[in-house]
Formats: structure tokens, sequence, C-alpha cells
């Protein structure tokens, strides 16, 4: 889980999960951290610098949520760099601008509002299990690529083996909710973490997501997956 789990399109109805998020929104940070076990930070950095983003670069993160993908951009890309959010959650957006000084944008990642060509780098966190449409929705993210920029997308899908499945469930069933809520004494996040393993339980197939990756223009397509659990995919526009 991260910052992009804000509901972005509508494969669940938009006004639950804008509600669920918006409600949750101050102690999501905190969720996440117990989530990840505190591993976030090197996990985001690491997937960055692997796609290639660098000093200079300009980022368009879709689902920027509170803003953790982008504060790890920020230190990346440098004072020559910019980096530039889009969520739906007005609540996260709220969080996001606490920490950061950055532009964000209230909008949907099938319909952002940049011109062609405008940006080196777009990153999604947590998000994919949301969209409709996914060739659309990339495709939007090539248009407003430039030539030679990267898509990075980060999701959680669910296990493949038997035991990471029942460890997993066991995690965010049992201990994550209850630790979440003793932290932050709101009922709320038990909801927030059932929705989070549903939609793992259903998430769209890696095959899909890099098909649907080509399909939208964008070749080298990768997936690299991490503890069976975490997974990257990347992708680049050609250069004309």
């Amino acid at each position: 889980m991260d910052d992009g789990d804000s509901q972005i399109t509508g494969r669940t109805a938009p006004h639950f999960v804008r509600a669920l998020f918006n409600d949750t929104a101050p102690h999501y940070d905190t969720v996440n951290q117990v989530f990840s076990l505190g591993s976030g930070n090197w996990y985001r950095r690491r997937c960055l610098r692997r796609a290639g983003l660098a000093p200079g670069h300009r980022l368009l993160d879709v689902a920027i949520g509170t803003g953790l993908i982008a504060a790890a951009a920020l230190r990346i890309v440098g004072p020559t760099g910019a980096v530039v959010g889009i969520d739906l959650s007005e609540a996260m957006l709220a969080e996001c601008r606490r920490k950061l000084d950055i532009p964000l944008i209230q909008g949907l990642a099938d319909r952002l509002p940049l011109g062609d060509g405008m940006v080196d780098v777009v990153t999604m966190g947590y998000a994919i299990r949301h969209i409709d449409d996914l060739e659309a929705c990339f495709r939007e993210f090539h248009r407003v690529l430039k030539p030679g920029g990267i898509v990075l997308l980060l999701e959680v899908s669910s296990p493949t083996k038997p035991i990471y499945r029942t460890t997993l469930a066991r995690y965010l069933g049992r201990a994550v909710p209850v630790l979440s809520r003793w932290i932050t004494r709101q009922p709320k996040l038990r909801q927030l973490m059932a929705y989070h393993w549903e939609t793992m339980e259903t998430c769209v197939a890696p095959a899909a997501i890099e098909a649907a990756m080509a399909q939208a223009g964008f070749a080298s397509v990768v997936c690299e997956c991490w503890f069976d659990l975490f997974r990257s995919y990347s992708g680049r526009k050609e250069s004309v």
C-alpha cells in the first residue's frame, strides 16, 4: 500500500472510494508505515532510480495521494527538476500540500490536464486496480510524455504462493488494522484495510498490465517483482 491508493477512475464506486480516502487521509502515512514495516522509502527510491529518473527531470505523479512517491522523486530530480501531482481525493491533496511545495491538481488519470509531451516521467502508485480501461489510461500517460520519456507503475498484487497469501491475509486482515487503530484511534481504518485486501484479491493480472502498456505505445516494458507481492512496471515512449 502506498500514497496512490485513492480512487482514480472507476473499477469500484468512485464516490465510496473518494469518501473512504478523504476520511482516512490524515492517518494514511501511519498505516503505510505499518504495512511496509518502514521499508517504503527505500523501495520507492530504488524503483525510481532503476526506471531512469534523473536530476533535472520533470515528473508527473498520478494518484499522488499524500505525496510519498513525489517526495522521493523530488530528492532525485533536485533543484533543476520538477514534480507535479494529480489526485481525485481533495483530502489526500490537502495532506500532500501540507508536506510538499509542488503544483497539485484535482483530476482523473484518464483525462490528464496537461499538454502533449510535457513531462519526462509519469508515475502512478498503487492505483492500477481502480482503472476501468487500462489501455485508454496508459495512452494518456504516453501522450503527456516527451519522446524517450518513462512511465513507472507501482502496484501490490495478490501473492501467487499459498504460504505468502495466507501470511499476508493474516497481516493485512488482523495485525495492520489492530496496530493502525491502536496508534490512530480511527475505526474507519479497518474498512480501509478490508478495501485494500479486496482490491488485491481481484487485482489486474501482470500480463494484462504489460499488454495494455504495449498497446498504448510503450516499448521496453518490464515488470519486476519483490517478495511475490510488490510489482513495478516500467516502459518507455519511443523517440521520434
